[in-house]
C-alpha cells in the first residue's frame, strides 16, 4: 500500500514538473528556462527535481519521449472507434494536457518536437489505412493521402490550442470528424501502384 501511495506521489511530482515546463516553454526559449523556475512553478525544491532529472535539458527530452508515447498509444487505443468517438477521446486527451499541447504548438519550444508529433501522427496515419485496406505502407496513394490526411487534422488541433482553445471542444470534434469523413472516402480505391506491389 505504501509502494501504491510513493507510486502516486512521484507521478504527480512528475507531472507537476512537466506542466511547470511547459509553461515556461510558451514564453521563453529552453536554454532560458533555469531549474529554479522550474522548481518555483512546480512548487517543489530543487532536491526533488534532482531526484528525477539530471538537469533541464535531461526533462526536456524525457518529456519529449513520454509525450510521443501516450499520443502513441492513446491513437492505437481508439484505432477502431468512429471518427466523431475518436476525436472525441482525442481532443480530452488535448484539453486535459494543454500546458503541453500549447508547449508543442509554442514558437520557442524546439522545432523537433512539433516535427516528431506531426511525424507520429502521420505514421500512425499511415500504419493504421495500410492494414485496414491491405496496402503497402511504402505505396505512393496510402503515404500522400496520410500526409494530407495527418497534416489536416494536426492544422486543426493547432488552431484551437493558439487560440487559447477559445471555441468549445465539441466544435473542434464536429470539425475534424466532418473533415476526416470526407477524406476517409479517398481511401477506398486502392491505388493501381498498390496492387502491383502486394
Amino acid at each position: 500500500m505504501a509502494e501504491k501511495i510513493h507510486d502516486r506521489r512521484t507521478l504527480k511530482t512528475r507531472k507537476a514538473i512537466r506542466d511547470a515546463l511547459s509553461i515556461l516553454l510558451t514564453d521563453r526559449e529552453l536554454n532560458k528556462v533555469t531549474v529554479k523556475d522550474i522548481t518555483d512553478i512546480a512548487d517543489i525544491n530543487r532536491v526533488t527535481f534532482y531526484k528525477h532529472y539530471l538537469d533541464v535539458y535531461d526533462l526536456y527530452d524525457r518529456t519529449e519521449q513520454e509525450i510521443l508515447i501516450e499520443i502513441g498509444e492513446l491513437v492505437l487505443q481508439l484505432v477502431d472507434l468512429p471518427a466523431d468517438k475518436f476525436f472525441s477521446a482525442f481532443t480530452d486527451y488535448i484539453d486535459e494536457n494543454r500546458t503541453v499541447f500549447k508547449m508543442i504548438f509554442s514558437p520557442n519550444s524546439k522545432a523537433t518536437l512539433l516535427a516528431k508529433f506531426s511525424k507520429c501522427i502521420d505514421g500512425l496515419f499511415r500504419q493504421i489505412e495500410s492494414e485496414k485496406l491491405g496496402i503497402n505502407l511504402t505505396d505512393s496513394k496510402l503515404m500522400y493521402q496520410t500526409r494530407y490526411r495527418s497534416q489536416g487534422c494536426i492544422a486543426v488541433i493547432m488552431q484551437w490550442v493558439t487560440d487559447d482553445f477559445t471555441e468549445p471542444k465539441e466544435f473542434i470534434v464536429k470539425t475534424l470528424s466532418e473533415l476526416d469523413n470526407n477524406t476517409e472516402k479517398i481511401f477506398n480505391v486502392p491505388s493501381p501502384s498498390s496492387k502491383k506491389r502486394n
